[in-house]
This record gives structure tokens, sequence and C-alpha cells, in this order.
């Protein structure tokens, strides 16, 4: 229980009517979770206005109400607090209730179009290896420690997160690595945290059907590092040109990472083969296990965000050599057919074009590249011809299909991806809706040393159709289907 004067503190009001000493036992912004002695915010939502509901939250227990409209008849017990924005107090508000947990972490948010799931894995892992309790917030799963909780969304709620937090604090957790999405960021699912730092990894096209502009959303991103204290650091991809205006206004130490433009934390790519790569770090040359130029940067901000926290060097070093990447990013598949499988979470036009840059770098010339990529229904249909443009210019076949189509028709989606397809490369395009039956045919046309690149889901286990979700991995179908080859040519 808390006293509604203290959850309030910091929130700002507009007029208060009823007893702000009364206690309160829970908060929600959801009526159907509203009991006795709740606390219930009315949050004006993108479908719902949460002060329709004001009326269902007291029949069910509410004592407190937090809202920017006062409903137009007032019972005498039941306070009423008007606040300009409810979203915004909800976040603080969320904070006093749990004790304000961010502020007994070392709390780093990581946010950027791609590399986000990657960076706050690596960090969370690399602390772990310093001996630290750590916890992490990200897109394929929340961790306390070594206790694993499932993540539906790449940021929680204002109340989960804050519930996380204290969980992670009462578990003896000092540090807490958390993937930020632009989405909260204007939802404003983070006021009220404290943290201790942030990472700007970079900023492509992607969710331009929620923020409708790419200026709308490069203020969406900025809004993590304009909120930062002066105790905090900001540290950003110089080599991403949206770097530096991430530090334009923000309070905190401004620190930057890149590989080709003067910065804090500067590095060099020495060898970039399958097995690993190979990078020259503060003049150590220093031997990873993850792929590619993008994790080159990932492992670049992972090392930058340690030495900002005062650890030391060489030890986190050592210890990022021995990491592994994120499920599902350029996640190698094992399989004794000669072919190599990749699967991986690209689903943005540059996280495609990169995976498969670093691709092209691998190969002898002799091996054919084979694709199989789709489109998220419901979401950015400007992205769908990029998508089928980069998977067509860098590969010798592409199969489009099905990713998540959500409550959309997959046939109009692979239709959209379709306009993304030169006339030059139609015969090296082949139309699958059914993903298993796509990925079935990238296998059956490959040959030995041929190199099959499933991208789109990466980690998620399930395929969202009609709004139910089905159980589908990738990489477990490749796998099979991987199996069936090599028994069918052996």
């Amino acid at each position: 229980m808390a006293i509604l004067k203290d959850i309030l503190y910091k929130v700002p009001l507009k007029s208060v009517s009823g007893d702000m000493n009364k206690e309160i036992g829970s908060i929600c912004f959801d009526s159907r979770e509203s009991k006795q002695d709740c606390l219930f915010i009315a949050v004006q939502g993108l479908t719902v206005d949460g002060h329709e509901y004001i009326g269902k939250a007291i029949a069910s227990g509410a004592t407190a109400i937090v809202c920017e409209k006062l409903p137009e008849s007032l019972l005498d017990d039941v306070t009423y607090v008007q606040t300009a924005d409810s979203a915004e107090a909800l976040g603080v508000l969320a904070s006093n209730f749990f004790g304000n947990p961010s502020d007994r972490l070392h709390l780093v948010g990581i946010t950027g179009t791609n590399g986000k799931t990657t960076s706050a894995t690596l960090l969370f892992q690399l602390f772990r290896k310093l001996g630290y309790n750590v916890g992490l917030l990200s897109t394929v799963e929340n961790r306390v420690n070594d206790k694993i909780l499932p993540a539906r969304f790449t940021t929680p709620d204002a109340i989960q997160l804050n519930e996380l937090l204290k969980e992670m604090a009462d578990s003896g957790c000092t540090h807490c690595f958390m993937e930020v999405s632009s989405h909260a960021l204007i939802q404003k699912r983070t006021k009220g945290v404290n943290f201790k730092g942030a990472v700007f990894t970079n900023i492509t096209h992607d969710h331009l059907d929620y923020h409708k502009t790419f200026d709308e959303y490069i203020k969406a991103k900025k809004i993590l590092f304009d909120e930062l204290g002066k105790e905090a650091f900001a540290l950003v991809n110089v080599d991403d040109k949206r770097g530096n205006v991430m530090l334009q206004n923000t309070k905190a130490s401004k620190k930057t990472y890149g590989f080709k433009f003067m910065a804090n934390y500067k590095s060099r790519i020495i060898n970039n083969t399958l097995q690993g790569l190979e990078l020259d770090i503060d003049n150590k040359n220093v031997w990873f296990r993850l792929v590619g130029d993008f994790n080159a940067y990932n492992l670049l901000a992972c090392y930058g965000v340690a030495i900002e926290l005062e650890e030391d060097a060489d030890e986190v070093l050592t210890a990022l050599s021995e990491l592994r990447p994120a499920k599902g990013r350029f996640d190698l598949v094992d399989n004794p057919s000669g072919i190599i499988a990749i699967v991986d979470y690209a689903h943005t036009p540059d996280a495609l074009e990169n995976v498969l840059k670093t691709i092209e770098g691998f190969r002898t010339g002799n091996e054919q590249v084979i694709t199989v990529v789709g489109c998220g229904g419901d979401r950015d249909k400007a992205k769908r011809p990029l998508m089928a443009s980069i998977a067509t210019k860098y590969s010798n076949k592409v199969i489009l299909t099905s990713d998540n189509p959500r409550t959309e028709d997959p046939l109009a989606i692979l239709k959209d991806m379709e306009e993304g397809v030169s006339k030059s490369n139609y015969k090296k395009t082949t139309t699958i809706a059914d993903r298993k039956e796509a990925i079935k045919m990238a296998v059956s046309i490959a040959n030995k040393e041929d190199i099959i690149l499933v991208a789109g889901k990466g980690h998620e286990d399930y395929q969202e159709i009609d709004g139910v979700r089905h159980p589908f991995d990738d990489k477990q179908v490749l796998t099979e289907m991987l199996e069936i080859f090599n028994e069918n040519n052996n």
C-alpha cells in the first residue's frame, strides 16, 4: 500500500477533488484490471480513450482517478486528480508507486532502428561475465539474472516496466540494459525512469506507418537523449549522420563511437569472416564470435558503454570476445548438408541490406545466395517494395513469402513487395505465400555450399495470421528441411 499524495510526487496537477491521504493498493490504466483501493489512470490511446472507462474502473473498486478531463459528476468517496497529460503522469506515478526502482540500478537504454536487441543482449551477457547481477529488457526476452520472462513488446508499458525494474533491484541487480522503442518514447512509457546512460545505434526507414514522417521518427528517438540528466552519458554512432542530432540539447555527457570518423571510441575491422570478426579497439587486436560490419558497431557500442560505466578495458574486451549473438541475429543453422543456412530478424530495408552485404563479402563467387523474405501486415507499407528490391539486388534467387500478415491479406502484402522487383529480376523471383513451403523450396533448389538466408522473423516462434499467433520457428523449419535434404543427398 502507498499514500496517494506520495504516488503523485512530481506529477503536475491541475486540480484535486477528494482525500489525497488515502491508501492505494494498486495502479492500472486498463479498467479491467481495476480492483479495491486501485488508482485508475485514464489515458487517451490511439484507438481507446480511458476516460470512457472511469465509471467501470470505479465500479470495480478504484478509489482514485487520474485524468485529463473530469467526469461530469464526481463521487464523494473517490479522489479525482486532474493533470494536463495522463500518459506522462502514468510514467511518473508508476515509478513512484514501485519505489523509483531505476534509481537503484545502472540503467542504460539502447535506441535506434537496428542493433538494439543485439547490443542490449551483449551488454547483459558482458556484465554477467564481469560478475554482476544484471537485468535485460529486450524484444526477445526479459531477464532477471538467469530468470527468463517472456517479452511481448520491445518496451513494456510504464507499470510493467517499473514492476520489472523493481524485481531486478530487489533481486540484487546493479545493472539493467533495455531496448527503448520509438513507440515507447512517444507514448511516454519511460517517463519517470532514471537512465544512467543511453545509446543510439542508427536510424533508417521503419515505423512510418506510426510516425508518418522520417523527421517525426528521428524526433521520437531523440526524446531519450533530451530527457537524460547531467550525471548520465549519451553514446551515439557518429558514423550515422543523425548521431550528432541526438546529442543536441542533451544535458548528459556526450560521447561518440564509430569506424569512419573521429570518435571517443574508435575501431577498425581487420578481418570479417563467417567465423567471426577481428577488430582493432584501443590499439588491441581482438577476435570476436559475431559476424558482419553491423555487429562490429554493436561490439564497439558495448565496449563504450562498459568503459563509461568504469569497467576495466582489458577485462571488457576479453569478456566480449567470448560472447555469442542474440537469438535470431545472423544465426547460423548447424547442419551436415554443406549448405550455409542463416536466420536473421532483418525486417527493415537497411537491416536486410546489411545482412546481404555481409553475405556478399563471404562469397567465393561460385555459390548461390537464396533469400526467403516477407513483410509484416498492418505495418509500414512503403518499405515492402524496398525489401523486395534489396533482396533481388543481392541474391541469385529470391522467394517472397508471408511474414506476420496479422489482419491483412498475405497476397496483398506480396503484391506490394512485387512492385519492387525490376523486370530484369523477374526470372530469379518466386512468390509463395506459405512460409513453410517457401523455406522448403529454398532448400530444394540449393546445392552444397550455397547460402540460404531466411529473413524477417528471426527469434520469433510464431506467425500471426488474422490476429491469431500460430507456432512457427524459422530456424526449426529450416533445420528440418536441411535434414531431409541431407538424407536425400547421402
